[in-house]
């Protein structure tokens, strides 16, 4: 039988640091085969995101995107994600789909930030009042449960809406101060232009980048990416296809041989010295989404 599983029960029986462990793991089995269809019409978009990993299963996490929605105060974002059994193609569970993307997202950040970052790290700055920032500001303190937390955003509206969310959290005005004084810096925002500076980046700053998934978006610039050891969570989805990277390796400004490693060898995310700076693209993918999708299934049905 099919279990529909909705996103308020689910969601508060997770563990941020579970489900790393559970991506992890998911990395050690067989590589993904992942496509992605788009369909459209107008500005409305309808995404079908799959992938196989043999012995774990399948998914279709299917979204539609109407950016018109948002003028009459409805989501701009609906969707449903299918889970398919690996032994015989059965639907096994059919999941919300703001659920998966929150926890896939974020845990995806979370799994480098807990191999790359200091573990002394005590100041961590979220670019970006979203949605996104906001599981970050949730995954962030599970793995680092003594940190200080500091949020900057475009408009003053949106960081003090976040700061109603978590009192804790103090609003940046400058963001160049802001990262000088980050031991991670976690980013999530639209931006085509860089926001972030290597030159800002101290010795020692952990570096996690979200949101540009686009070949036109970029949250740093070349400097940033030149001073530090380049990470990604998966090199088919990341290196050709997101403006982060594909623009400076076009440019020369680094080289595809830079990336050190994607979670495929997850036994290389880790720190020579406390001093260098590290940097992680997190570019998501379908074969996160099922991975992420399992866990959850598991957790869902051992507690029921």
């Amino acid at each position: 039988m099919t279990v529909m599983i909705p996103f308020a029960a689910a969601d508060a029986m997770l563990d941020w640091l579970a489900l790393t462990d559970a991506l992890a793991a998911g990395h050690d089995g067989p590589k993904a085969d992942v496509a992605d269809v788009f369909l459209y019409e107008g500005q409305n978009t309808l995404l079908n995101r799959s992938a196989w990993i043999a012995g774990l299963g399948l998914a279709v996490k299917c979204a539609t995107i109407f950016p018109a929605n948002k003028a009459l105060g409805k989501p701009a974002i609906g969707g449903a994600v299918n889970l398919f059994s690996a032994q015989d193609g059965a639907l096994e569970a059919i999941l919300d789909f703001h659920l998966v993307t929150k926890w896939k997202t974020a845990g995806d950040s979370l799994l480098a930030a807990r191999r790359l970052a200091r573990p002394d790290s005590r100041n961590i700055l979220i670019v970006g009042a979203g949605t996104v920032g906001q599981s970050l500001r949730q995954a962030y303190a599970a793995a680092f449960p003594d940190a200080r937390f500091t949020i900057w955003n475009r408009s003053a509206a949106g960081a003090e809406a976040f700061r109603q969310a978590f009192p804790d959290v103090t609003i940046a005005g400058d963001l160049e101060q802001a990262v000088r004084g980050a031991d991670i810096v976690t980013s999530a925002t639209m931006s085509t232009d860089p926001l972030i500076r290597g030159d800002w980046l101290q010795p020692g700053t952990h570096v996690d980048l979200i949101g540009a998934y686009r070949p036109d978006m970029r949250e740093v610039d070349d400097a940033a990416l030149q001073k530090a050891r380049i990470f990604v969570d998966s090199r088919d989805t990341t290196i050709h296809h997101i403006g982060e990277l594909k623009i400076p390796i076009a440019a020369g400004a680094i080289a595809p041989h830079d990336i050190i490693a994607d979670f495929y060898a997850l036994d290389q995310f880790k720190r020579h010295n406390p001093d260098e700076i590290t940097l992680f693209k997190n570019g998501g993918g379908a074969h996160l989404d099922l991975m992420t999708c399992r866990h959850i299934l598991d957790v869902w049905q051992a507690r029921r």
